[in-house]
């Protein structure tokens, strides 16, 4: 192969790993950016990964006074906190994978479907305080603080 094949499989691979890297940078920006919006309406916002069958898509999560949000540039999405079946905090996901040290796993059931968020322990601990946990049948226990 010639040199100059060499070098144009080469600027292809390093065109390929910055582009990898702009683009997770970009998300980074979009979940900065969607924070501050539910910092506007919101007593607590974080960053989680919301756990979709094998895949973890990085949002911003919200608790305002009756509502949890979760979005990102592809989706914004909320829950009423009166619709919520169960809450739930632990430290493996349904599907049965576990996590890594330092996570936690909000678990939020409604109407039979299962929704999880991975946080990290020390927001995880905020948000077990603002929004408790709670079975099915329960008074709603969720408050925002």
């Amino acid at each position: 192969m010639s040199t100059l094949g060499m070098l144009s499989i080469a600027g292809v691979i390093v065109a390929g790993i910055l582009i990898a890297f702009y683009l997770k940078l970009r998300a980074k920006d979009v979940i900065d950016a969607h924070l501050t919006k539910l910092r506007g309406t919101s007593k607590l916002v974080s960053r989680a990964d919301y756990v979709e069958a094998a895949e973890k898509i990085p949002v911003a999560i919200g608790l305002s006074d009756n509502a949890f949000y979760y979005e990102n540039g592809d989706l914004e999405a909320s829950f009423d906190l009166d619709r919520l079946d169960e809450i739930e905090y632990d430290d493996d996901l349904a599907i049965g994978g576990s996590l890594g040290a330092g996570c936690r796993v909000l678990r939020l059931r409604s109407h039979g479907a299962t929704f999880e968020f991975v946080l990290d322990k020390t927001d995880s601990a905020k948000w077990e305080a603002a929004l408790p946990p709670r079975s099915y049948g329960k008074q709603p226990a969720a408050h925002a603080v």
